[in-house]
Order: C-alpha cells, then structure tokens, then sequence
C-alpha cells in the first residue's frame, strides 16, 4: 500500500510537470486550439479559467488515473474510467463554454493519457518482474490454481520477509530403514519416488505449499503463502484422508513398502517466509520451530508405534473436528520445554461411540498412568482395547510399561 502511493505521487507530480512544461511552452498551442473549437468558443467566452487551475487540474488527474492503474482494479475497468473521464473533461468544457467560461481540456487530456501509459507500463514491468519470482518460487510447489492466482496477481504475496501462521506436515515412509535392508535398491529407489510424487500431488491439491520433497521425506506447509485461519484443520483432514488411503491402496508382491504404513508429523505455529537477497538467483526461505518440531513427531512414531503425532497448538486449533488422543510429553529444541504430543485417530464426524469410548479409556489410562497409579491406569488401558484383529501400537507401549509395575505391586501388595 505504501509503495503503491510513493509510486503514484511520483508518477502524478512528473506527469503534471511535463504537461505543464509543454503547456507553458506552447508545444501543444496547435492541439490546445483544436480541441477548443470542437466543444468550445474561446472568442465569445467571458471569462477563462486560470493556468494555475490548469495545473490543479492536471497535477489531480495525474495522481487519480495513477492510482487507479496501479491499485488492484481491474485493467479494463480502469480503461473505462480513464475513457469516461476523457469524454467527462470534454463534456465539461462544453457546459463552462454554456456560460461563456472557457476551459482548456487538452493539457488534462494530455495528463490522463500520459499517467495511464506510464502507470500501465511500470505494471508491466513489474508483472514480469513478480511473474519471474512467482515462477521461481512457487513453480511446481503449490496447486495449478494457487498457482495461477498468485501469478496473474489475484492473490497478493510479499517476497519481504515476514512471519506466517501455519500448519506444517511432515510425512515420511514408516519403517522405511527397515525396508530398506530387505529390498533390493533399484526397487527401493522406485518405490520411494512414487510415495513422494504421490504424497506432494495430494498436499499441493488440497492448498499446502511444499516445501521439500526428498528422501527424507515431504514438508509441506499449510497457510502459506496464502494465509488461512484454518491451516490446522486442513492440515489435520489431509494427513488423515492420506493415512486412509496408504492402508487402503493395492498391493502386490513387488512392493516395497506393502508391509509399511505412513509416518506424519504436525505442528502449528509461528514461522519466518521471505526472499533471500544477495543472491544470484533468488530463493525463498522459510524458518520456524514449527517445521522442527513436525520433523520431530514424524519420527517419534517409530517410538510410539503411532501414524501421526501432532502438538498442543494443533490439537488445541482441531479438537472439535478430529477425535484424538494424548501420548506423551517430549522435550522440544529447547531442553526445558515439555511438549504434550497427541494421535490423531478419526474425524469426529466418521468416529463410531465405541471409538470415543475407547478413546476416553486410553485417555483416562494415560492420566492415570500419570499420576503413578499403576494399577487403574493398567485397568484403563484394558477397556481401551479394540478387536483381537485391531492393532493398536501405542495401547501396547503403555501395556509393556505398566505390566512390569503391576506385576511388582501384585507380588508385594502395600500393607
């Protein structure tokens, strides 16, 4: 906005200096009479508008029409304008003649002209200056429709560094090392690419940005570079829509990863965004604990035996549209903080009662568990069970931890 007026008052104040230095010198006498005879009649006229008016009239003009050019209107509802004012400033000469006052339309004719060239012109210049950073920085990294809005200026975005409220997803093969050891590479390689291709198409089609897409896995982030106040949601419906479909795909005896499942990581926060100067080509950067802290989660569920782990501020953002559950408290890049980790598990929209019911136990037994209550947490833990056919990792973490301690209070009850 403030670049938008800066531009503006320059282009008005050196249009209406040209113009008035081409009206003062009488460059434009021959076009200034000419104009005059077709809408007015200078000889009968009783009085005449001043030059300094002249020059008020053309230094507004000037500044009006540049304005309008380069604010977000439209183009050719600005060429409309532009013409209506054209036909608006003859018109206006015509009705002073009425009176017998004369006004000279040509020298604020000559500024609408003028202002509306240069100020259509730097627009171009500057699209194709945005359109090679859009391109560089979001090419093949956002959705054909994110992309196309932000190329043809419908979406604005701002290279200079600033902070962005997002949702970042991490997702990565699960058991992937494992896998590894037992597949020949070729295979390996092959399979990996396909579970990254196909993992960035699915984030970018649903609105993330990504951020990387390696062996190491993909990094997407949601609400950006568009903000979204509800990144989190979003987030949390597009890694558990994904998780559905990794169990659900077909399989067959080639694949690598058929006995695998998906590994994803979520965390919400605040991050940095912002082109890199003084570079030979520019690039955009993005730093923030978030996109630590969902490498973190991604990861911990090898530990867990979860699929998705998310922090506070994301639970917190989801806890009315997804059902979860929490895990455990975990450092964060700080070695004094503690961060409450939580599994997503269902939409709260596709979850069964018997699912929250279980849900509550499993949260009941961690509270307890919490508490050193072994044995009720032990208790808990039990009515949190599914079919014999379910498998439920994390429920079984909890088991293998309290087994042993009720084991111990069994063998020596207190007195």
């Amino acid at each position: 906005m403030k670049r938008s007026v800066v531009t503006t008052l320059i282009i008005g104040v050196a249009v209406a200096f040209a113009v008035g230095a081409l009206h003062a010198s009488k460059t434009i006498a021959g076009f200034e009479a000419l104009g005059s005879q077709l809408v007015s009649d200078h000889a009968s006229a009783t009085r005449i508008v001043g030059e300094k008016w002249q020059y008020v009239f053309v230094l507004l003009i000037a500044l009006v029409v540049a304005w309008l050019s380069l604010s977000i209107v439209p183009r050719w509802r600005s060429r409309l304008l532009v013409g209506l004012m054209v036909v608006e400033l003859f018109g206006l000469s015509w009705v002073c003649s009425l009176y017998r006052i004369f006004f000279q339309p040509i020298p604020s004719v000559l500024a609408l002209v003028f202002a509306l060239a240069i100020a259509e012109g730097w627009s171009a210049f500057l699209w194709r200056a945005r359109s090679h950073l859009v391109r560089t920085f979001f090419g093949d990294r956002l959705s054909n429709k994110e992309f196309r809005r932000l190329n043809d200026g419908r979406t604005p975005f701002d290279p200079q560094p600033k902070t962005y409220e997002v949702s970042v997803v991490v997702c990565d093969i699960g058991n992937k090392l494992a896998s590894a050891e037992d597949s020949e590479p070729r295979a390996l390689a092959k399979a990996t690419a396909k579970f990254i291709r196909e993992t960035a198409e699915h984030l970018t089609n649903e609105g993330a940005y990504l951020q990387a897409a390696d062996g190491e896995g993909v990094v997407a982030f949601f609400g950006f570079p568009v903000p979204d106040t509800e990144h989190a949601q979003k987030a949390l419906r597009v890694v558990l829509d994904m998780m559905k479909n990794f169990r659900e795909r077909p399989t067959d005896s080639e694949d690598t990863f058929a006995n695998s499942d998906i590994w994803a990581g979520v965390s919400s926060g605040v991050i940095i965004a912002g082109a890199l100067k003084d570079s030979h080509r520019p690039l955009l950067l993005a730093r923030g604990e978030p996109i630590e802290l969902a490498r973190r989660f991604c990861a911990l569920n090898h530990f867990y035996g979860s699929n998705a782990l998310m922090d506070t501020p994301t639970f917190d953002r989801v806890s009315d549209m997804v059902v979860a559950r929490p895990i455990d408290f975990v450092s964060g890049l700080n070695s004094h903080d503690r961060l409450e980790i939580y599994e997503p598990l269902w939409l709260t929209a596709d979850a069964k009662p018997e699912y929250i019911a279980r849900r509550d136990s499993f949260w009941s037994g961690v509270v307890l568990y919490r508490e050193k209550r072994w044995a009720e947490a032990y208790n808990e833990f039990q009515k949190a069970r599914g079919s014999e056919e379910e498998e439920d990792p994390p429920l079984q973490f909890y088991l293998r931890r309290l087994e042993p301690l009720v084991l111990q209070l069994t063998e020596s009850p207190l007195e």
